[in-house]
């Protein structure tokens, strides 16, 4: 109300500013200094301000603050504890002439009041909660647990969810998107809720109108978004900016229908300025006060030039010049080599203007700080205004300056930007065409903002600064209302007519006269005055139509008789993809009357319209998706199918749904209702899921593979020790058995290159002898496991093959786990003297390879040995050592060997409760057969040379017949 204020102000010292509503809060950079709060009232447009006194004889933090949008009496202070183990609201309905405090179990991040209903307030916590009140903050109620936004409908862990305020739980929310979203991209505005998907590296836009279902927005087809971003939305339109495939640093504007389904391009090439943290600037700017005026900066082979609109962005003109500057000399400026250009920045600080200032309360006054030539200039701000909408233009000041309109425009207060400290501001009552001086303090002060009631239909305005950087802020208050002797009247007011760059007067199709005081009048608008005074409807004419949806402009610039073309990929004759059999439809003439234009009668661009029956058509675009996205899901976890189609008929389609484990349907209306198919599978596997949509028209098919898994571990199986370049085979084994699609990643050494297979085995070489480390990764839907080993490459070793009984895979698990420790245990018996290590190969029956090889320090003879040698050297030593060896007390380990044949080795396993013992005898060899053919070449098993010396003799091996007891 009238001369409200509420300053929220700290002692300490002040370097930031915000503001919400009508309620100015001045924060420190600092949050210590920010736990030091006091909060002061004024009723009297600053001249005096008293002390709040929330909570007498108890230092009160403020942390936040917020005002209620439909009602400015209603206002919620956050305040925290000292200690910050507790917050609470103060709650005020009488502009902060009283607060009632409220003590809340939670701690408020964001508070937001309903756009409508005054005492509806969303409260969102630090933790992610949502708490929803119906009276103004008294009582709270847990509106949602999970992570997400704050809006009226609420998307939860980046799914858009809605439900009832008053009663939203797991039963009654709706999915009214099925898909997952992409983060912070939920966008609110008026009727239309925006968000995206991402899918592949493909981008998708959606827009939900009056919080209906969402609909994939229609750009042109090869328009190709990298980025989007939304303008306005205004009088039932959205505008966009798209940054289509091609662009770095500009952006194409785009318009709708009114649901925001269908894009029609109005301007290509609008600059783009990247901010930290990502954020964009477009220069782009709507005029306020005057619907369908736009402004936008034009970035074309690096020249950058302005551009002004007065019906949506049909048509776009240059800003004419002015034929004499501030001093009244000419300009020189001369069309078409020579316009003005204005900067279309944002400011930083919210309490100052940006570079072009516009009011809805003062239509057709803007102000912008740019400069004459042919492209704008960056670090060139010379101030120029108009007061007939950018007909006509005048400079006033030669440097940029902080512009405030007060009295609907009857006072235009300009403050230098500047760094150094200032004590004049300028002021004009006649709308800038001559301007005053006021030294508004005695004492040059940093300028950091400028206040006024919102609205601006008061003449009192304050400055607010400091003197040093460490100084108290100074709050200086103007009151321009003694220079104003009364109210104005009828008489003081004349009116203008608006009209476009051409003189043209049917704008947006009527014709619209505003008022303004005159300059020779000294009098106070007030709050009941309008701008508005007649508007009369024309007759619609060719610039009242633009391009339809796939359709596009030869010449968009200054070429109101341009025809509109239709896009080689765009059928006009063809049905839209809601079209419905038995329905018709009109096919578009290429044009479409620009949204909020009132024309009647005239030039009728979308006459004779020819009409279709909507043909039965096929369905294309069909899709079957898991929601969650997630192919890989555990036996017994419930899924849930969503099946869509893009195009074609859903009314007489039939949805053949096989889900691949015998469950088979068909669904009637399946893409339409929405409906999902839920399902679970209980054996591990991998199970096609089919929808099959047909209709005598045509069909179409869509194909997921789900894998079902456990989980599962994996072991990696390879021979230990390898020969240079001789090939090797690398097994991967995966229990349980999965019958899945498993990829395997194979990294050998410092390789940062994997080898892939889909087979569990990988057969390579090494051609480098020491040790190699080989890591095996295998993929299975969501989940990794991975194993590890270290090979050992050699020039020369000899590798003599192990059989075992038949007995031991009768009374042993036929497990990874069990091989590794038998050829630990084997190892151990025999590696004394030689370096030697067995491998128990996967598989049955039951074999293993004896890798045998010098020690580290043993030195090398060039002299050749045969397996012969190697067998009848390592038969004495047995035929000298036991033959029975017992293991932890439950095995008994016996070796024989042969001239003619590889070694054997006896194992057995012993039963619960008894001891098995068993001797060597004659008949037990004929039980046992060699793993290796008889008639190979025995330098397939000897596999290198030079390995053992003429005189090992079995003396030396012998030697661990001592050891073995001792295991």
């Amino acid at each position: 109300h009238t001369g409200r204020f509420l300053l929220i102000a700290n002692e300490q010292r002040r370097e930031q500013k915000s503001s919400r509503g009508s309620i100015s809060v001045l924060k420190p950079l600092e949050e210590s200094a920010y736990r030091c709060l006091i909060s002061y009232r004024s009723s009297d447009f600053g001249t005096l301000y008293t002390k709040l006194n929330l909570q007498p004889g108890i230092a009160t933090v403020i942390d936040n603050f917020y005002i209620c949008p439909t009602n400015k009496k209603k206002i919620i202070l956050v305040s925290s504890s000292h200690n910050d183990r507790d917050q609470s609201l103060f709650i005020s309905t009488d502009e902060g002439a009283t607060f009632q405090k409220q003590p809340i179990t939670f701690f408020v991040e964001t508070l937001l009041f309903h756009p409508k209903e005054e005492d509806k307030v969303l409260a969102y916590t630090k933790e992610g909660k949502v708490y929803v009140s119906i009276d103004l903050g008294k009582k709270w109620v847990l509106l949602q647990e999970r992570p997400c936004h704050v809006f009226l409908s609420l998307p939860s862990g980046y799914r858009y969810i809605t439900c009832q305020i008053q009663n939203c739980s797991d039963k009654t929310m709706t999915v009214q998107f099925a898909g997952g979203t992409d983060r912070d991209s939920l966008t609110v505005q008026d009727d239309y809720i925006f968000l995206q998907t991402t899918s592949a590296n493909k981008t998708k836009y959606y827009v939900s109108y009056r919080r209906n279902g969402f609909v994939q927005m229609k750009l042109p087809k090869y328009a190709l978004p990298k980025d989007l971003q939304i303008i306005s939305t205004d009088e039932n339109q959205v505008f966009v900016a798209v940054q289509e495939w091609y662009q770095t640093d500009t952006y194409n504007l785009y318009q709708s229908d009114p649901q925001g389904v269908y894009y029609s391009i109005l301007l290509e090439n609008v600059r783009s300025t990247k901010q930290p943290e990502e954020n964009v600037l477009i220069d782009i700017l709507e005029v306020r006060g005057v619907k369908g005026v736009f402004l936008a900066n034009q970035k074309i082979d690096g020249k950058v030039t302005t551009l002004i609109t007065y019906n949506k962005g049909r048509d776009w003109d240059f800003l004419n010049p002015p034929d004499i500057d501030m001093n009244g000399k000419p300009t020189n400026c001369k069309p078409p080599d020579c316009y003005l250009h204005l900067h279309l920045r944002w400011a930083d600080n919210p309490y100052v203007s940006g570079t072009v200032h516009t009011k809805d309360t003062a239509p057709g006054l803007i102000m912008g700080a740019g400069n004459l030539g042919s492209q704008l200039v960056e670090y060139k701000e010379e101030m120029y205004i108009t007061s007939d909408c950018g007909k006509t233009w005048r400079q006033v000041f030669e440097e940029e300056h902080h512009i405030l309109y007060l009295d609907h425009g009857g006072v235009i207060v300009a403050i230098k930007d500047t760094s150094i400290p200032l004590k004049i501001l300028k002021f004009s009552i006649d709308e800038g065409q001559t301007w005053s001086t006021h030294n508004f303090t005695s004492t040059s002060v940093f300028v950091d903002g400028l206040l006024s009631e919102p609205g601006d239909e008061t003449l009192v305005m304050t400055v607010f600064g400091h003197i040093s950087y460490r100084s108290d802020w100074e709050l200086v208050k103007v009151d321009f209302r003694p220079s104003f002797p009364r109210e104005c009247t009828d008489d003081d007011y004349e009116s203008w007519e608006l009209t476009n760059l051409q003189g043209d007067r049917c704008i947006m199709g009527q014709q619209r006269s505003f008022r303004k005081r005159k300059i020779s009048s000294w009098c106070i608008k007030g709050r009941s005055f309008t701008s508005a005074l007649t508007s009369k409807v024309c007759e619609c004419a060719n610039s009242d139509f633009l391009c339809d949806y796939g359709f596009e402009r030869s010449a968009p610039l200054k070429s109101q008789s341009s025809k509109c073309f239709a896009d080689f990929w765009f059928n006009p004759e063809a049905p839209p993809e809601d079209c419905v059999l038995g329905q018709a439809y009109t096919s578009s003439s290429g044009y479409r009357k620009v949204v909020s234009n009132v024309c009647e009668g005239g030039v009728d661009l979308q006459q004779n319209l020819a009409q279709h029956l909507c043909p039965l058509t096929a369905p294309k675009g069909l899709q079957i998706s898991i929601r969650g996205e997630s192919l890989a899901v555990k036996p017994g976890e419930d899924i849930t199918f969503i099946v869509r189609q893009e195009q074609g008929d859903i009314l007489n389609t039939k949805y053949q749904v096989d889900l691949g484990d015998g469950f088979k349907a068909i669904y009637v209306n399946l893409t339409m209702t929405g409906e999902p198919i839920r399902h679970r599978y209980e054996n591990p596997g991998i199970y096609r899921v089919s929808v099959k949509a047909e209709n005598v028209a045509g069909h179409d098919e869509s194909v997921v593979f789900v894998q079902v898994n456990c989980k599962s571990a994996l072991w990696f199986s390879l021979v230990p020790v390898v020969g240079r370049n001789q090939e090797v085979n690398l097994t991967a084994i995966i229990l349980p058995r999965n019958p899945n699609l498993t990829v395997f990643y194979w990294w050998i050494g410092n390789n940062l290159q994997p080898l892939l297979t889909l087979d569990s085995f990988l057969v390579t070489r090494f051609a480098v002898t020491g040790d190699v480390r080989v890591t095996v990764q295998a993929s299975c839907g969501n989940s990794m496991l991975q194993d590890s080993k270290v090979v050992h490459v050699f020039d020369h070793f000899h590798v003599l093959p192990l059989k075992f009984t038949k007995h031991l895979d009768m009374y042993n698990p036929n497990i990874p786990e069990w091989r590794e420790d038998i050829g630990r245990v084997v190892t151990r018996l025999v590696a004394k003297v030689l370096f030697q290590i067995a491998l128990v190969k996967p598989g049955l029956p039951t074999t293993a390879d004896l890798h045998v090889l010098l020690p580290a320090n043993q030195p090398k003879r060039k002299r050749s040995v045969t397996s012969d040698k190697v067998t009848r050297t390592l038969y004495v030593w047995l035929e000298q050592s036991s033959s029975h060896f017992e293991i932890s007390g439950c095995t008994l380990f016996f070796f024989m060997t042969s001239i003619t044949r590889p070694f054997l080795l006896v194992l057995f396993r012993k039963l619960p409760g008894r001891n098995v013992y068993a001797q060597m005898h004659n008949e037990k060899e004929q039980e046992m057969t060699s793993p290796v053919n008889h008639s190979e070449d025995t330098q397939n098993i000897i596999q290198g040379e030079e390995f053992i010396d003429d005189d090992l003799d079995s003396q030396t091996l012998g030697n661990i017949t001592q050891s073995l007891w001792y295991l």
